[in-house]
């Protein structure tokens, strides 16, 4: 993130996964409820600073393109439906960058055209 000098969009289904990951990570215990707490209001601080925006996605586009990947890649790469949507909804946006630390994501981004990183 420190790379990208723009903000960098964020869907609200972004936003609530990345929330959900948090607080699944103290359940499984490997954070504890203070710091779960502190990252969430370091995302809240994030869109407050501009540094993070909402996508202004059209949802029913997104879906479209993720059934059009799926029909494209699911069946060489296993691409899981959230998967789909997250990359189909770069695509509907328009994005060239991917973000992800998920290798099977990562992998099924590259194949869909996108630039990904870290």
């Amino acid at each position: 993130m420190r790379a990208h000098r723009q903000p960098l969009l964020i869907t609200s289904l972004q936003r609530c996964e990345l929330s959900n990951a948090l607080r699944l990570a103290v359940f499984r215990k490997h954070i504890d409820q203070a710091a779960c707490n502190t990252t969430l209001a370091q995302i809240e601080n994030l869109f407050a600073a501009g540094k993070f925006l909402y996508a202004p996605l059209v949802w029913t586009d997104a879906v479209a393109e993720a059934d059009r990947l799926g029909a494209l890649h699911t069946a060489s790469l296993g691409v899981r439906t959230l998967d789909l949507v997250h990359v189909a909804a770069a695509i509907s946006l328009a994005a060239k960058d991917f973000l992800t630390f998920d290798t099977r994501q990562h992998a099924f981004a590259k194949a869909s055209g996108l630039r990904v990183g870290p």
